[in-house]
């Protein structure tokens, strides 16, 4: 089935050569600051940034593809369910996976090693992207995507990872360089996923008639470079040299350790994650609306939404690699945090005011640049208060809790987009975002004291 032909707006020249010289911008920068990242945060960066680019070739145009096998809604347990409630679900399966194996993939790292768990998740992707490129149904999609969640669970061993390979005083800047390069994916993923939608229509194979990969050619070129990642990863990632827990020691479960952070809000640990949580919830939970907001308002589709999203990530690199090491020198862990969530709210109620491109690009900047000074300094603090032994297991509990709220983010918003209209989504998540800031009083003091 082919993907949905709609009207879409056309990148002029003059366009196309401004978003050129922002990513080869980029990269000169990044070229430029890499004198400073450790040599032993360079591999897993390398390894991060592939696997993000694997995962942003697919899921910018996920929408388009549940509009095509879904293009009459779906019909579920007697209920029909319309085009934004269908896109939450299938991005939703996803994150059930992720919550369901964040800690459990924390707890095995905490106990086995980092590096084996990588391997795993990373194969795991290959195998996921695969079931994405060949589906015929939105069920075989969903299908794709919990697979893909499984193996994206792990993103709470990376933390844990660069938390082993650094010193504390050093974590925020490193775990900004870690997002620098998952947000490089970020930006270049989508651009070679709408390459792949084009290249997909492409003849293959110098044969008498036309062989096309079709709708399979981004599933099936990101599973190559999972592939390829995992050579990487196996061949020059080594396994940092944090404290395990030994063969014989009990280690907390993650049911065990979730509870605890549930029967004590109050305690820093759990205002810590609730508030990651809550603000990633609503940052990352609108983006499949967002997708639908844009082609609605500014005729942007899966060929050319690719570019929109390679500016968000740009802007996300430029602000961890140039601003977030500055700032959190000048205002410190906690208070830049509290900065980050206000700027994110900003960003997110001014998008349904933007009525043209240039308004569109001044509102979103705000989003990066939120997300940037927000996520990082949580998640140094938290490596700093919980024990070594329990890292992993926090930090993939981290990512539990804010796959909880990615799960029920992207179905609210959804069906504020089809109910409330498409500007909805939007001042709904600002609202959420702004209102963490009631949990980050006092941490300062409690970071400090650990």
């Amino acid at each position: 089935m082919p993907l949905p032909n709609e009207a879409a707006i056309t990148l002029d020249t003059t366009t196309i050569l401004v978003l050129a010289t922002v990513g080869l911008t980029l990269l000169l920068v990044i070229a430029r600051e890499l004198r400073a990242v450790p040599a032993n945060l360079l591999v897993l960066m390398a390894t991060a940034f592939l696997d993000m680019v694997g995962l942003f070739m697919v899921l910018p145009i996920l929408p388009f593809y549940v509009k095509a096998l879904g293009e009459d809604g779906a019909t579920v347990f007697g209920f029909h369910l319309q085009e934004g409630l269908l896109t939450g679900i299938v991005v939703s399966s996803f994150t059930i996976a992720q919550l369901l194996s964040a800690p459990w993939w924390g707890r095995c790292s905490d106990r086995w090693g980092r590096r084996p768990v990588l391997l795993i998740a990373l194969a795991a992707s290959a195998a996921a992207f695969l079931l994405f490129g060949f589906a015929e149904s939105l069920w075989v999609l969903v299908l794709s995507r919990l697979v893909q969640g499984a193996g994206g669970g792990t993103v709470g061993v990376i933390q844990a990872f660069v938390a082993d390979a650094v010193p504390p005083d050093q974590r925020t800047r490193a775990l900004g360089w870690l997002s620098a390069a998952t947000n490089l994916g970020v930006a270049f993923g989508p651009v070679l996923g709408s390459g792949a939608v084009w290249l997909g229509t492409q003849d293959v194979w110098p044969t008498d008639g036309v062989q096309t990969l079709g709708r399979a050619a981004p599933g099936v070129f990101a599973a190559l470079l999972c592939v390829v990642n995992v050579v990487f990863a196996w061949r020059y990632l080594p396994e940092p040299a944090g404290q395990r827990v030994k063969p014989k020691e009990r280690q907390a479960t993650p049911l065990a350790a979730a509870g605890r952070v549930l029967r004590n809000p109050r305690q820093p640990t759990s205002r810590l994650l609730l508030t990651y949580a809550i603000a990633i919830g609503a940052a990352q939970g609108v983006n499949p609306t967002l997708v639908l907001f844009l082609d609605k308002r500014h005729g942007i589709t899966e060929t050319t939404i690719g570019w929109y999203f390679m500016y968000i990530g740009a802007l996300s690199v430029f602000a961890r690699i140039l601003l977030l090491g500055r700032l959190v020198d000048r205002f410190g862990e906690a208070r830049l945090s509290r900065l980050g969530v206000m700027t994110l709210a900003l960003g997110l109620a001014a998008v349904p005011f933007a009525h043209s491109l240039p308004w569109l690009a001044l509102a979103t900047a705000l989003l990066p640049i939120g997300m940037a000074l927000t996520f990082p300094p949580l998640t140094a603090m938290l490596t700093k208060i919980v024990l070594p032994t329990e890292r992993g297991l926090f930090m993939g509990l981290q990512q539990s809790f804010g796959g909880m709220a990615r799960l029920v983010a992207p179905l609210a918003y959804g069906l504020a987009f089809d109910a409330l209209g498409d500007g909805a989504p939007f001042w709904l998540a600002g609202a959420i975002v702004a209102s963490t800031l009631l949990l980050g009083a006092g941490l300062r003091g409690a970071v400090r004291q650990s």
